[in-house]
Parts: structure tokens; C-alpha cells; sequence
């Protein structure tokens, strides 16, 4: 397998929430995956590994099987995340990767404790190279920005709150 294809699926999968990805080119096979981390650092790079055989292959395991280790999932769930604050919440309208200033060298668009008016821009989330602001829908006051600068967010995820 080419060396420029591996490359590209490297990319595909830093650009996407896959955790693992799985190419078979006749009788060349190449398995990409990305160590999770506990803590809330960005996405771990992703871990290319070597050319195998078929019969060097494992065979792949759902996500749950994967998450859980190959047991089911408990019954009770511990919560989702912290408690949001109360307040009107703005949700990610996509998967990108959230910027809180339109530069790295200008200061962000706003901060706990600013008035906002409908319309006006709270942060902003890229995705395949575009930048979306992402805008007040509710006038109010920022109480809470659930989300740190360059960091990867998912569809629906809670990123600010408005009181």
C-alpha cells in the first residue's frame, strides 16, 4: 500500500470521531487507531500500524465491544458530564473542532460574564475547513463556556450558557 494513502487515512481519521479504521487492499491490510485518553487533552494523534497478512488480522469488535472490553454494558450508567448551569444552553450545531477568537493572536469573542444580544457571535467551529460561527440565539449574559479553545466537539455537545 502506498505510503500517501496511508497518510490520507491518517488525516481521515484526525478529521473524524472514528476511534479506528480498517483498510483492506488485496492481500494488504492496514489497521489505524487512536489510544483514547482519560484526561481532557485534545484527540491522541493517531497510531499507525504495519502492514499485515490476513491471517495476522484480528477480527474488529463493535464499539461496544470495544469500549467494554468485550463484556456488556452495566445497567446503571454513571451521568453523562457535570452539571450544567442554569440558563439557556447553545449546542454545536456540528462536529469540528471549536475556536473561541476569530485569530490565536485576537482576543476571544466573549467571556463569562458578557452581555450578548441574538446574533451575535459566541465562537466559532470548524469543520472540513470551514469556520461556522456559532451565535446567540437568546439574548443574556454569559454565564458558562462549557468548552476550551482547539478542542474537539461533537454534534449537539453544550457549549455555552446564557442566563
Amino acid at each position: 500500500m502506498d505510503l500517501r494513502k496511508i497518510k490520507k487515512l491518517i488525516d481521515l481519521l484526525e478529521e473524524s470521531n472514528l476511534s479506528e479504521i480498517e483498510i483492506k487492499e488485496g492481500e494488504e491490510s492496514v489497521r489505524l487507531s487512536r489510544t483514547p485518553s482519560a484526561s481532557a487533552a485534545p484527540a491522541a494523534a493517531p497510531v499507525p500500524v504495519a502492514a499485515q497478512r490476513p491471517e495476522q488480522v484480528m477480527p474488529m469488535q463493535s464499539p461496544v465491544q470495544a469500549a467494554t472490553g468485550g463484556r456488556a454494558p452495566a445497567e446503571a450508567a454513571e451521568p453523562a458530564g457535570p452539571e450544567l448551569p442554569p440558563g439557556h444552553v447553545v449546542a454545536s450545531p456540528m462536529v469540528g473542532t471549536y475556536y473561541s477568537a476569530p485569530a490565536p493572536d485576537k482576543p476571544p469573542f466573549v467571556t463569562i460574564g458578557q452581555a450578548v444580544n441574538v446574533g451575535d457571535t459566541l465562537g466559532i467551529v470548524e469543520a472540513m475547513k470551514m469556520f461556522n460561527p456559532i451565535e446567540a440565539d437568546q439574548a443574556g449574559t454569559v454565564v458558562a463556556i462549557l468548552c476550551e479553545n482547539g478542542q474537539p466537539v461533537e454534534f449537539d455537545q453544550p457549549l455555552f450558557v446564557i442566563g
